[in-house]
């Protein structure tokens, strides 16, 4: 009995791990689908980091919308492609400083991520917007495009 013991745990020790043609299979075929997944990979950081710069275009115009309810006096939104400012009152007046921003006043969006509008909304006291507005958000790696849409309402959202 402890001949037939002694055979099998030799024949184990001796036969245990795999063989260098099966690791290579294996090691190749994880190559394969690492090289046909990155581009899908690569097509979905950048679709990604759009979407992030989109809400976070959002983010900032729902808090210019918030402050000019909670001070009880509108707040314009411009923007400068790379970075977006609050402003008391018009467009042209005081820079809005807080919480959030540099000391100009300047919010910087991340991710390289631009900007364009047409024209600035400007946020009431009771967080109606007085005109409706577009702005363009743009991934400068690919050139994709997302739209932030400022409704007469006052409700932001993102659009195609």
């Amino acid at each position: 009995m402890t001949t037939k013991w002694m055979d099998r745990a030799r024949r184990w020790l001796t036969e245990a791990g795999f063989s260098l043609t099966e690791l290579i299979v294996v090691v190749g075929v994880i190559g394969i689908l690492m090289g046909a997944s990155a581009p899908f990979f690569l097509s979905f950081l950048r679709t990604s980091a759009l979407r992030t710069g989109a809400e976070e275009m959002v983010t900032v115009l729902n808090g210019a919308r918030q402050l000019a309810i909670r001070d009880n006096r509108s707040m314009c939104v411009t923007n400068d492609g790379t970075r977006v400012q609050y402003r008391i009152a018009t467009c042209g007046g005081t820079v809005w400083t807080g919480p959030g921003t540099d000391a100009a006043g300047f919010v910087r969006l991340v991710n390289n991520i631009t900007v364009a509008s047409g024209q600035n909304v400007v946020f009431t006291y009771i967080g109606t917007a007085t005109v409706a507005g577009t702005y363009t958000v743009t991934n400068p790696q690919d050139s994709r495009t997302l739209s932030v849409i400022v409704a007469p309402s006052g409700r932001v959202s993102i659009g195609p």
